[in-house]
């Protein structure tokens, strides 16, 4: 299941129990419109053990700010509240697949 990260709520889901994933994106650009089923697919197979976030730039820009986002699709992941990897742009779900499986 897939959680809507906000620069209100960013915090607390990074300081989680489980390891984050945030999609940063925004509905205008069309690598991440490919690569948004492939993170909803993994959110549900990964469900309970990772946390998978989507986050759109255009309404919470300062969590893009805060970790230097210049390009989207970027993906952030985070474990023990740290920034531990971060992939852009758009790839197959095999490849983002084996950066989830790094977390675990």
């Amino acid at each position: 299941m897939e959680v809507t990260i906000t620069t209100e709520n960013f915090e607390s889901y990074k300081n989680g129990e489980l390891p984050l994933v945030v999609d940063l994106w925004a509905t205008w650009c069309g690598p991440c419109r490919m690569v948004g089923p492939i993170i909803s697919e993994l959110a549900n197979e990964y469900d309970g053990k990772i946390v998978v976030g989507k986050c759109d730039v255009e309404e919470n820009d300062e969590v893009a700010m805060q970790f230097g986002v210049r390009n989207i699709p970027t993906i952030l992941f985070f474990k023990g509240g740290q920034l531990v990897d971060k992939f852009v742009g758009a790839a197959p779900k095999a490849t983002i697949e084996e950066k989830f499986k790094a977390l675990l």
